[in-house]
């Protein structure tokens, strides 16, 4: 009868305790690549944040710089990929924050023979591990800082993935301006190659005259096809970044950078508070505190303890606790002590060396963007100079007082000046960007890009924000 009725309540215990199982779903590798056409294809929609909601960039336009920074983070395949370590820290929060099962011994003596007795012999005890418990708060805590670490670690990382898409985007704007302007110190010289060789089979000149320019010529022709490959690898690498197919074309807005910010010493002082790498190592500082903590507490003898229930062969039960431990003569985790000690010292020194080298580089930067200012003002003034000295060499020629050889050098100047000066301008606004980055100034303070591995339904979408 009792079988009978303990039937019915089988079924539904059986369900409610096979629905928290996890289940298993094959996901085969893709066999074909992943890259788009157009950056219309691309993921161009910021997700929601406590910034702000959801925006979507205008890539039917010039893209800015800023922008060009977003998408990479947004399409990045290689920046894809770091997401699953947060998906493995997040299995390791899970694993440290889980006690562990109950243990239950279940023994059974079928009776043979021997005097007194009367019955089988039977067993059963449950135990639970008390340094599990004890340890629990110090390995959660570990745990804990290293999820929050492995998180700020990805914001820094798509950090120094917008910075190299805004630099690249940058260059390449600047390759397009070398172009035109080599391109038509080109024009300018074979335009006067093909005059000095006109004038040559008239006998006007001889040919001691075509062969400066003949070389003048050659120059140019390969400073412009080093000019074109160099905005080849340009793009090429960009396009890398943002996950687009290496021939893919897109126009860049002429990039205007916002000022420095005026207050740059509390920024500089606040640097360990805001910039993801330096919130990355102090969390993960404080992780291996806390696994130090669990590594002294672990010294002492593991106890297995609980109640335990008995009948032996002549019918007399008993019930009692039993503890079980190890006797602490051989190992009493010195290993264990000894490597989260050195693994903390390796975390102090690595952490100072990165504070060290985030001021360092913020200063160096500094001192290089006052050169650069200095450097690409003088040589706009000498744009300015040489343009004037053209127009005064073109009115010249046209009075005959100059012949077009001296014209096209005043004219070649001007180009060579505006090359110097698009190149000053380039480098100083990319040291402004770095800058820019080093500070954490004008970047997302959250995680942007989506997490790489859609399947899974417990997967969600993590923010961090250093403070």
């Amino acid at each position: 009868m009792t079988h009978r009725m303990f039937r019915p309540a089988l079924a539904p215990m059986l369900a409610f305790a096979l629905a928290g199982c996890a289940t298993y779903r094959a996901m085969p590798l893709t066999e074909r690549p992943n890259l788009a056409s157009s950056v219309a294809e691309l993921d161009h929609t910021i997700p929601a944040s406590a910034a702000g909601p959801a925006q979507v960039l205008p890539v039917d336009q010039p893209l800015t710089i800023d922008q060009i920074g977003i998408l990479a983070i947004l399409n990045d395949p290689d920046l894809a990929s770091e997401h699953a370590k947060l998906e493995v820290a997040r299995g390791n929060l899970l694993t440290a924050t889980t006690l562990p099962n109950p243990q239950v011994t279940l023994g059974f003596a079928a009776l043979l023979s021997g005097p007194g007795a009367t019955t089988p012999a039977y067993a059963a005890s449950l135990s639970q591990d008390i340094m599990a418990l004890v340890t629990y708060r110090a390995r959660s805590a570990a745990a804990h800082d290293d999820y929050k670490s492995v998180n700020a670690s990805l914001l820094w990382q798509e950090w120094q993935v917008a910075e190299k898409a805004r630099l690249l985007a940058l260059t390449v704007y600047g390759d397009e301006k070398q172009i035109e302007y080599r391109s038509s110190e080109l024009s300018l010289l074979n335009n006067e190659l093909a005059g000095v060789q006109q004038q040559t089979q008239q006998g006007n000149l001889d040919l001691t005259a075509e062969a400066p320019l003949a070389v003048a010529v050659a120059t140019a022709q390969s400073s412009l096809a080093t000019a074109e490959l160099a905005r080849l690898d340009d793009w090429q690498s960009l396009n890398a970044l943002l996950g687009l197919e290496p021939n893919t074309r897109f126009p860049i807005a002429e990039p205007e950078l916002a000022p420095l910010p005026s207050n740059m010493p509390e920024l500089v002082a606040s640097l360990p508070e805001r910039r993801p790498d330096l919130v990355a190592l102090q969390l993960g500082y404080s992780s291996s505190e806390a696994s130090l903590r669990e590594a002294v507490l672990m010294q002492f003898p593991s106890l297995l303890f609980g109640p335990s229930y008995g009948q032996d062969t002549s019918d007399v039960k008993s019930l009692g606790p039993t503890a079980t431990f190890d006797l602490p003569i051989f190992n009493r985790n010195q290993g264990g002590i000894a490597t989260a000690k050195a693994t903390r010292e390796q975390l102090y020194a690595e952490y100072q060396a990165q504070l060290d080298g985030a001021y360092s580089s913020v200063q160096a930067l500094q001192k290089r963007i006052t050169v650069l200012q200095k450097d690409y003002q003088d040589s706009a003034n000498a744009v300015g100079g040489a343009a004037s000295a053209a127009n005064n060499a073109e009115q010249a020629y046209s009075q005959g007082s100059i012949d077009q050889r001296s014209l096209v050098d005043y004219q070649t100047t001007v180009l060579e000046q505006q090359l110097s000066a698009i190149n000053f301008k380039t480098q100083l606004q990319s040291d402004e960007i770095t800058l820019g980055a080093e500070l954490g100034v004008g970047l997302p303070n959250t995680l942007l890009a989506s997490h790489p591995i859609p399947p899974a339904n417990t997967m969600h979408h993590d923010q961090v924000t250093p403070q």
